[in-house]
């Protein structure tokens, strides 16, 4: 009797045993998985890539002047205090997508087949614009005057992230330096903003949960109420309708 006892609850505790790894390896599994996606979020997207690719003639520029701006010296010190020379930098052409630049949807653009530019492509050639359908902005931030007009000037502009333009800057291609012209509080206390664009929607910044997020059409394009940096690898919604857009 003992002996069957014995036997049916080393039983009981092999099947726990059997579950509890199971759910371990379960739960490593998702977490190796959530890992991989936010280390490579165009992963998310193999399956859909027919579905979800580029419709043709859409660009993306890259942000390398807010990325610049971000580095660590940039511009963005200057705006929080912690260097109050900051305002002329020198230029890392080298792309080094971070948060402050829409790193994630720049990958996840790039690798359904979107066209991409940066920065110094618009403010060289502004007539670059004119090639392309629809234009893709992620958070470009910091722009010339000359990328501005561009911009303004094209029909079907997606502002994907919250807060462009808020900084205007200059850029010396001779001496590889960038210098903020105009910003919040700069060069006086009373600035409001690099161009005092109508439809700035820099309040919508802080916005990263995007729980109700929608696009709402504005003289030449349309702009998102969030910034997607966490919604854009979890979010299919939100590339159809880009898509969408980008198709009209």
């Amino acid at each position: 009797m003992h002996k069957k006892i014995m036997i049916f609850s080393m039983m009981i505790m092999l099947s726990l045993i059997v579950l509890i790894t199971n759910n371990n390896s379960n739960a490593v599994l998702l977490s190796e998985d959530s890992y991989r996606i936010s280390q490579m979020p165009e992963t998310r997207y193999f399956s859909q890539y027919e579905e979800l690719s580029s419709p043709g003639n859409t660009v993306v520029i890259y942000p390398i002047l807010t990325q610049n701006a971000y580095s660590w010296g940039g511009i963005h010190d200057f705006y929080s205090g912690y260097c109050e020379t900051c305002t002329e930098v020198e230029i890392n052409n080298n792309y080094e997508p971070i948060f402050s630049t829409g790193a994630k949807s720049f990958r996840i653009l790039e690798f359904l087949g979107y066209y991409v530019i940066n920065d110094f492509d618009v403010d060289k050639n502004p007539e670059i614009l004119k090639e392309f359908d629809t234009v893709i902005l992620l958070h470009n931030e910091y722009v010339t005057e000359n990328e501005f007009n561009a911009i303004l000037n094209h029909p079907n502009v997606i502002y994907l992230y919250p807060g462009s333009f808020d900084s205007k800057v200059e850029i010396n291609y001779e001496e590889n330096l960038m210098t903020l012209l105009k910003g919040s509080s700069y060069p006086t206390s009373d600035s409001t903003s690099g161009f005092n664009w109508k439809f700035d929607n820099s309040n919508f910044e802080e916005n990263t949960l995007c729980e109700d997020w929608e696009f709402y059409s504005i003289d030449n394009g349309f702009m998102l109420n969030c910034t997607p940096e966490y919604l854009i690898q979890d979010s299919d919604d939100l590339l159809r309708e880009i898509k969408r857009i980008a198709s009209n």
